[in-house]
């Protein structure tokens, strides 16, 4: 089964995100607005038990920590991605790391870019025109992380949470 780590935004900067997604995202419907700490990963029933155990230790070594959503960027030319860019913090940096370190499915693919997509799989000339309509915006958004998301995946290609892990609880 496939399994990814992330966290959930608070339902106002979902809401925001939603506001582009149902016209630029055609993953909207497959899952919520997110960050992904751990991309996806395969794992059995059975590892899945031992993964949790690990999830649960590594939250307890965090405290909640502040999130800050600064402005729309892109990650052209790689790809025709747009996203709220979530600014890095040593905690969610070391999170990142320590998910990776813990679990299976190597090292990841690409540099850690914390952000909550918006817009994807747009063609070029779509890309320049949101992208130029968006990063006008005036994003200043801050909230309190306290929780991480263990999520699989459907038939159908939604995801869902399997478990959810709050920081620093004993």
């Amino acid at each position: 089964m496939k399994y990814g780590i992330v966290i959930f935004p608070s339902k106002q900067l979902q809401d925001l995100a939603n506001s582009y997604r149902k016209r630029y995202d055609p993953h909207y419907a497959l899952i919520s607005p997110h960050i992904t700490l751990k991309h996806v990963f395969e794992s059995s029933n059975d590892e899945v038990k031992d993964i949790t155990k690990k999830l649960d230790h590594i939250a307890r070594k965090f405290k909640p920590f502040k999130l800050h959503v600064s402005k729309v960027s892109s990650f052209q030319p790689v790809n025709n991605t747009i996203y709220f860019k979530v600014e890095t913090s040593p905690e969610l940096e070391q999170l990142h790391r320590d998910l990776y370190s813990e679990l299976p499915g190597g090292d990841p693919e690409y540099a850690f870019v914390p952000h909550i997509t918006i817009g994807q799989k747009l063609s070029n000339d779509e890309h320049s025109d949101v992208y130029g309509q968006l990063r006008m915006l005036g994003i200043d958004h801050e909230e309190v992380v306290d929780r991480f998301h263990l999520l699989y995946q459907l038939d159908n290609g939604s995801w869902t949470v399997y478990e959810t892990f709050r920081l620093g609880e004993e």
